[in-house]
Formats: structure tokens, sequence, C-alpha cells
């Protein structure tokens, strides 16, 4: 009896030993762009660090292209838990954070040095943004690097306001429509799924996005030449669900957020040589790049003057708060 009774005891111990110390983890990620996107790619990096340091307890899994949800949609998703985590425009918050269409005011941020500044995690820029973005239920893992905003068009450059006159633009935020306005066009939001379609059927005139998009959608299908109008800086979202966050151990919080920083930097350190990898591939297929003169911005800017008004209308102590942060990094 007591072999017997040995015997139980050490297979027991032995079974206790044997199973994994916590149990396996899923997290997916909803992301409206192609996975070889440079998006695409920086959440596979995340991915392949995530799961190699909680030895296969985290298993990240990545839906691409809006299989999932559309860009608009994954603030509300992930905030609700109906996904974990997901990607979005910094400018999907809107909504709910008024203040983070800083980044969308037109020339705000168009050089290197001011967008690093900017969005450093501590920057006086990002935090308050960061903080507040957690009150709809989503906490803020990491930022991703898109580029600056150019313009998309079919025969001609948009050198100037004149030329946005009347004509349907493409838009993917709120305070870009009404740049869009201010100079005479017609805003037509919609995600970035959608516009290749939108291109090819004429549903709109000119285009608004990142360069690398022109290159992982091949929108030179659809247009012809690239407006290097460098308006607006352009910032990506990785965003994880707090109650989602909270259930998860100190350990695997912890080498998320080391895996999240290592996929910051790596996003953002590659950006200039993505544009300029982008800017080759539409060149090679044909599209045409025109560089605005000096005369021309001027023009821009001064068009667009009534859409700093209107955000400060708009966004509340915390937009002036972070516009106070932005004209000081200005001066720096």
């Amino acid at each position: 009896m007591r072999r017997f009774l040995g015997l139980v005891i050490a297979l027991c111990v032995w079974a206790v030993a044997a199973l994994p110390s916590e149990a396996k983890t899923t997290l997916r990620i909803t992301l409206q762009l192609p996975i070889k996107n440079h998006l695409g790619q920086n959440l596979l990096l995340f991915k392949k660090i995530v799961e190699e340091r909680t030895k296969g307890e985290i298993e990240i899994q990545i839906f691409d292209s809006a299989q999932l949800y559309k860009d608009k949609q994954v603030p509300q998703a992930v905030g609700s838990g109906a996904i974990e985590m997901g990607v979005a425009s910094l400018t999907r918050y809107v909504g709910d954070v008024p203040a983070v269409d800083i980044f969308y005011q037109p020339f705000m941020f168009n050089s290197e040095k001011l967008v690093r500044a900017a969005t450093a995690k501590d920057s006086p820029v990002r935090k308050p943004l960061d903080e507040a973005i957690l009150g709809t239920g989503a906490r803020v893992l990491w930022w991703q690097a898109f580029g600056q905003a150019i313009m998309l068009s079919k025969g001609a450059p948009v050198k100037t306001p004149a030329d946005m006159k009347n004509k349907k633009v493409r838009v993917f935020g709120k305070t870009l429509g009404k740049f869009v306005e201010a100079v005479g066009g017609k805003p037509v939001l919609m995600s970035g799924s959608r516009q290749y379609l939108a291109y090819q059927r004429g549903t709109v005139d000119i285009g608004m996005t990142g360069v690398s998009a022109v290159k992982s959608r091949k929108l030179w299908d659809v247009m012809d030449t690239i407006t290097a109008t460098n308006h607006a800086d352009i910032e990506f979202i990785v965003v994880i669900n707090e109650k989602v966050w909270q259930s998860l151990s100190d350990a695997h919080k912890k080498i998320i957020e080391e895996a999240a920083a290592i996929a910051e930097k790596d996003v953002r350190d590659k950006m200039a040589a993505i544009e300029a990898d982008a800017y080759k591939a539409a060149k090679e297929h044909g599209m045409k790049v025109y560089t605005p003169t000096e005369a021309e911005i001027a023009e821009w800017r001064k068009g667009a003057a009534p859409v700093l008004e209107q955000y400060k209308k708009d966004a509340g102590a915390l937009g002036a708060k972070v516009l106070a942060a932005a004209l000081k990094l200005q001066k720096m």
C-alpha cells in the first residue's frame, strides 16, 4: 500500500510539474493594410518577439487587409473587447479625443526632427493623448510611423489650392477634411482599403495618403501623379483592450512592452528608407512626382489657416495643451 501511495504521489507531482506555468493566451490583431505593408511587417516583428520570449505562452494572430474590421471600426472593436488588439489611424480616435488631430494640422510636423520629438513616448504632445485614449477602453502599446501625407491625381499635379477647387478628395480624418474644404475641395472620408476602387471608378478626383500605401496598394494602377505636399504626419497606433491587458501576468506585460518598444523604434528608424523606396517604385511604374515650390507651399499654408482656428475651438483643454507643446517644439 505504501508503495502504491508513493507511486500515486510521484505521478501527481510529475503531472503538476509538466503543466505550463500559464495557460496559453491568444491575442488577435486587426489591421486594415496588407501584411506586406511596413505596418504589417512591423506587427510580424512584434509577434516574433512576443512568441519567442513567452515560449509560446502568448500567440499573436494577425488579420490584415481589413478581414475583420475596417479602420474606422477598430476603436470601438478594441475598446469593447470584441477583439483583443488592433491597429488604427490615430485620427480614428478624434470622436472621443478631438485633440489627436494635432498631427493632422496642415504643416504642423513637416520634418522628421519635429515628428520624432512629438511622437516620443514621453513627449508632452503624445503622452497626454495616450492617457486620453485609455479612457476609451484601449491602451496604446506603440505608435507606427506612416510618413508624410501626399496628394494623388491623374494627368497633372495638385500644385496649389486652385487645383483642388470643387474636386472630390479622399481624406482619412476630420481635420484633413476641413483642410480640403478650406482650400476649396470636397472631402470624401474613406478607409484606406477602399482607395483603389475609388480612384479606379472615379468616385474621387484626388487622393490623400502616405507614399508607402502607393506601393503596398499598387495605386500606380489607378493614379499617375504624386504631389509631395508633406502636409500632415500620418501616425497609426497599436492598441490593446484594457481589460485584456489587466488580465495578463506582470511577466507577460513586461515582454509585450519590451516588444512594443522594439517594434516602435524599428518602424520609426526605417521610415525614411521606406518612403524613398516607395517613391522609387512609383516612378518605376510610370508615376510622376511633383515637389511644390516654397511659394506654392506658402499658398497652401495661407489657405489652411482656418483649420487651426477650428481645432482650437473643437479640441478643448487637452487640445490647447498639446498645441502649446507642439508650437514649443517648433521653436527648439
